[in-house]
């Protein structure tokens, strides 16, 4: 019973950290104030590869990473999934552009949270979309 309750505990915290982070995170790569240039993240021939500016991609991400923390509020064990990959997306973003290892190694930490946090959501009986009775 008590090893239920610090699951639940520990879903609780990773869901609530999944959901008010992307959200910030893609909110500001409209306002600008945790950094002026997201864009020095993002490697080159990621935006090269489909055909836009830097910036443009950019705010398309932000709109991502706002549409994942909604998802994983209303469906966390898929969002869980689909912050894990967003990630790995980044991890690879960031290793490509080099400099910024240490924001990478950070993401995998975060990444293996999301890991966690789709597990825990399974374990809690949550549903793709909604918890099963």
């Amino acid at each position: 019973m008590v090893t239920q309750n610090y699951q639940h505990l520990a879903f609780l915290l990773l869901r609530t950290v999944f959901i008010v982070a992307p959200i910030l995170f893609g909110l500001d790569k409209y306002v600008r104030v945790l950094t002026s240039d997201w864009e020095r993240y993002l490697a080159p021939w990621m935006h090269e590869m489909v055909g836009m500016s830097a910036h443009t991609m950019m705010l398309i991400v932000g709109a991502i990473e706002i549409i994942a923390g909604i998802l994983v509020a209303i469906a966390p064990r898929l969002g869980g999934l689909v912050v894990a990959v967003w990630l790995l997306g980044i991890i690879v973003s960031l290793v490509s552009v080099g400099g910024y290892l240490d924001i990478a190694l950070r993401d995998f930490g975060l990444l293996v949270a999301a890991l966690a946090l789709f597990l825990l959501a399974t374990g809690e009986g949550y549903g793709w979309l909604r918890r099963r009775s």
